[in-house]
């Protein structure tokens, strides 16, 4: 379906129906503000039309991203698919945004021939599809960093672009050992944090649609399913299980995600055998774990109307 705006100016076309509506919710629900913030819950939950075809995506992020899942992406992807991205070292929206703050790591997460410049690439209006990611801790980042606004002006320079391109969050995931408990933190922060106060906030400021790629919901479903997620994240140099990066079967998974959102389909009977960037294969969940990841992440991406998935 079509993507929207709104604004001020829409006022001067609405019909008198939608005019009375509109007066009702201003005068019940605390004001223009309100009423922006509930037209931007409906373009949020709204339903996207499906690809007739391969997408060629961007990523924009860190190293939740990283440069396997992707290229997961790619592999279980439709023929044609095509990707590229921008990284940095924990870096968020606004690090990527302001040309004159560096972004940590530059250098070496983009040292690959996926690397594409982030504002001139989506100047340029060249991808489909675009899958923005903010820094973690999120708290710091919608605190210290305008997470809401920034988000907005990536959003706004792609669809001024390119009219017809998909925006997407990256909702990802905090450390396994949070204080407050990682499970708990995922299940509260996906509407109090990654929605109210990160997305539905950019969606009202700059009017343009964007939908969700739960990748922490599907990350904490999978977990709770398996005995020991351990598996599912990398090790660090000492040999311990690192608490927030993600190893082969942890890629493998959100690729899955990524593929069950941007795709619309099921990503239950895809091969669980794929390749890392580098060309070397990466280690696959048995049959049944494949199962299990394709069916948990088909199950909660259609759960969510954020994601743009017709019900």
């Amino acid at each position: 379906m079509a993507q929207r705006t709104i604004g001020r100016r829409q006022l001067l076309r609405i019909g008198a129906g939608a005019a009375v509506a509109l007066g009702a919710a201003l005068a019940a629900g605390g004001g223009w503000r309100a009423w922006q913030l509930r037209r931007a819950a409906d373009l949020v939950a709204a339903p996207v039309r499906p690809p007739t075809g391969a997408l060629s995506v961007y990523h924009l992020g860190h190293s939740l991203v990283g440069r396997d899942m992707p290229a997961m992406l790619a592999q279980l992807a439709p023929a044609g698919h095509s990707y590229a991205s921008q990284l940095g070292w924990g870096a968020s929206l606004r690090d990527h945004y302001d040309p004159d703050i560096p972004v940590n790591g530059f250098a070496e997460e983009n040292d690959h021939d996926r690397f594409a410049p982030a504002r001139e690439t989506l100047a340029d209006g060249a991808f489909e599809a675009v899958v923005f990611t903010e820094m973690v801790e999120l708290r710091d980042a919608i605190r210290y960093h305008d997470s809401a606004a920034t988000l907005a002006r990536w959003a706004q320079l792609a669809r001024a672009a390119r009219g017809d391109v998909r925006l997407y969050l990256y909702e990802t995931w905090h450390h396994t050992d949070d204080p407050q408990g990682w499970a708990a933190r995922i299940a509260a922060d996906y509407q109090t944090l990654w929605l109210d106060r990160v997305l539905l906030p950019a969606v009202a400021r700059s009017g343009e649609a964007m939908h969700v790629i739960p990748g922490g919901q599907c990350l904490a479903s999978v977990a709770a399913r398996m005995e020991d997620p351990a598996p599912l994240f990398a090790r660090t140099p000492e040999g311990t299980v690192d608490t927030i990066h993600l190893g082969d079967l942890g890629n493998y998974l959100i690729a899955l995600v990524h593929f069950a959102v941007l795709y619309q389909r099921s990503p239950v009977g895809l091969p669980p055998a794929l390749n890392r960037a580098d060309g070397t294969a990466a280690d696959p969940p048995d049959a049944e774990l494949a199962l299990m990841m394709q069916q948990t992440v088909w199950d909660t991406v259609r759960a969510l109307p954020q994601t743009g998935i017709a019900a």
